[in-house]
């Protein structure tokens, strides 16, 4: 049986490109995605967005982040948002590659729209999530 409306891929930072373009490969509509592989020393256009905000999260290596002529760098597990204005650039200053995602996004935030369900076994139209209770952890280790 095919998964319903679900698609898959692989991130890959040796793709031989800058950019896996994750949105593409994933049929995304309402925001994008990428991988971006920064080999030593290379640098990033500087750009802004009309609408669109970022979030850029550090996989690997450290991301120099340049705002408005402004540096903060930034490590693994580290994120940034940048607003849409906002003049940036991405830069890896190091001698290691820098491995990050891009997520892109112009629409408002919908809020809570989730719905849930106790077990697989149950129908209807579920509940809201923080009405249901975290389920028990796997046995064992």
């Amino acid at each position: 049986m095919a998964d319903p409306d679900v698609t898959y891929a692989r991130l890959n930072p040796d793709f031989g490109e800058r950019f896996q373009p994750l949105r593409r490969e994933l049929d995304l509509g309402t925001f994008g995605l990428n991988l971006i592989t920064m080999r030593p020393r290379a640098r990033g256009r500087i750009h802004a967005h009309e609408r669109q905000h970022e979030v850029y999260i550090v996989l690997e290596g450290r991301l120099t982040l340049i705002l408005e002529g402004t540096e903060r760098v930034l490590g693994p597990w580290e994120a940034a948002r940048v607003g849409p204005t906002v003049r940036r650039q991405l830069v890896n200053a190091g001698r290691e590659r820098l491995i990050l995602l891009a997520i892109g996004a112009a629409g408002e935030h919908q809020g809570r729209d989730g719905r849930a369900w106790t077990s697989w076994n149950e129908r209807g139209e579920g509940r809201a999530p923080q009405d249901i209770p975290q389920p028990e952890d796997l046995a064992g280790s």
